[in-house]
């Protein structure tokens, strides 16, 4: 399997689905609903996610019947052939629909191969409104615009990155609680909180608003994001030797069966001490 081809193949897919999202940035978007987990964020979608999946799907198909990839993507219902075949692309065409159609910094195109295990290979995050490419390969470390990602953690604050606001969250007290542990281990000055972008590039601005960390809580409930919103992130951070696990600091369960849902085990990302 040839990894660089198939990680070029997917950034120009996110190109050209990052063409498609700036085309709309400025129009008001008519919003649908659809099935999803316990929350607004999940139940969204609009015709720009549907036209970014047939822009990125016109350059994996060939790869899919090429290489026998299977697909797992936001807005294609999931055929299970990511349980039977070595490899997965996994989608997520406009990641942050909420913070996209309300004008707010925070959404993007995601695509990630993930190997049958959950391992993943490839990772690329577009974010079309600053024009900002990152990706990586695994064993060839994480790039920003083509060049190597090198993290400069300069606050003398935690920052952490949240989708909804701390004041808002269930269990506000235990993530304060957890938060402040942070500061004290790491020597900081209290944090500041940036909040309303989706996962993807949540986990970006960690990295590049360090020292960071976003987390969420194991919960029964359907949501806690999907494996669409950590497989192209985790790579990345996984080349940058940070951790992009589960709560518990487990590795991420990216090809779950029964569920695309990660409440099972929710998620921590961190930039408290990179190794750049």
């Amino acid at each position: 399997m040839d990894f660089e081809h198939l990680s070029q193949i997917a950034i120009k897919a996110a190109l050209d689905a990052g063409k498609v999202i700036r085309n709309y940035m400025n129009d008001d978007i008519s919003v649908e609903q659809k099935v999803g987990g316990e929350n607004y964020a999940t139940q969204v979608v609009t015709k720009v996610d549907r036209e970014c999946e047939s822009v990125i799907l016109t350059h994996l198909n060939p790869t899919m019947v090429q290489y026998d990839i299977a697909l797992l993507s936001e807005e294609t219902e999931d055929d299970g052939g990511r349980f039977n075949k070595k490899y997965f692309w996994c989608v997520d065409p406009l990641d942050g629909t909420l913070a996209f159609i309300n004008k707010h910094p925070g959404f993007s195109t995601s695509i990630a191969l993930v190997s049958h295990d959950g391992t993943p290979l490839i990772g690329v995050v577009y974010d079309p409104a600053t024009e900002t490419l990152y990706h990586a390969i695994k064993g060839e470390g994480a790039f920003k615009n083509g060049e190597p990602l090198i993290l400069r953690n300069k606050n003398e604050h935690l920052t952490y990155v949240t989708d909804t606001k701390l004041l808002h969250s269930p269990r506000s007290n235990e993530i304060e609680s957890i938060l402040n542990d942070f500061v004290q281990q790491n020597d900081l000055n209290g944090f500041k909180e940036i909040s309303g972008g989706g996962s993807v590039l949540n986990a970006i601005l960690v990295l590049e608003h360090g020292p960071a960390c976003m987390f969420k809580f194991p919960k029964n409930e359907i949501g806690g994001g999907c494996i669409w919103d950590y497989a192209a992130t985790a790579c990345i951070y996984n080349e940058l030797n940070l951790p992009a696990t589960n709560f518990n600091g487990a590795q991420l369960d990216l090809n779950r069966n029964g569920s695309s849902y990660m409440n099972h085990e929710g998620t921590f990302y961190s930039n408290l001490s990179p190794s750049n």
